[in-house]
């Protein structure tokens, strides 16, 4: 059974591939799913992000670009891009533990980006953090 950050890991994965021009990720999300052994209640909160951040990007992409000083969302890198997503979109539409959300994506960041990207990640959501408080 896949944990919380495992599932996270893979959603990242798909919107990483979804944003360099794999439209037809979704079809594979059972194949995708039962690889990565996530079944179950992990599997519908797989989905539950999957589709929110889908279903809500253009809220989240204008709630991470009020917070990029020098940047635009479409040039920072695209782990960065998609684990912003991911944890801009928990901040916004769950009730998930803020703190606990930030720690997921600085730790995703250090495992997948680059060597700045946690501290990127960090203030970047600290800042959509405060907005939405």
């Amino acid at each position: 059974m896949a944990t919380r950050h495992q599932v996270r890991e893979t959603i990242v994965g798909l919107l990483y591939a979804q944003d360099m021009g794999n439209e037809d990720i979704a079809k594979h999300l059972d194949i995708i799913f039962e690889e990565k052994k996530i079944r179950n209640k992990q599997r519908d909160f797989a989905l539950s992000l999957y589709e929110g951040v889908k279903e809500n990007l253009e809220k989240i992409d204008a709630k991470i670009d009020m917070f990029l000083k020098d940047w635009t969302l479409l040039e920072i890198g695209s782990i960065e891009r998609a684990i912003l997503r991911l944890a801009a979109y928990e901040l916004m539409f769950t009730d998930l533990d803020r703190a606990v959300i930030i720690n997921e994506a600085i730790e995703l960041s250090k495992e997948l980006g680059s060597e700045t990207s946690p501290k990127f990640i960090n203030g970047v959501l600290d800042s959509v953090k405060k907005a939405l408080a």
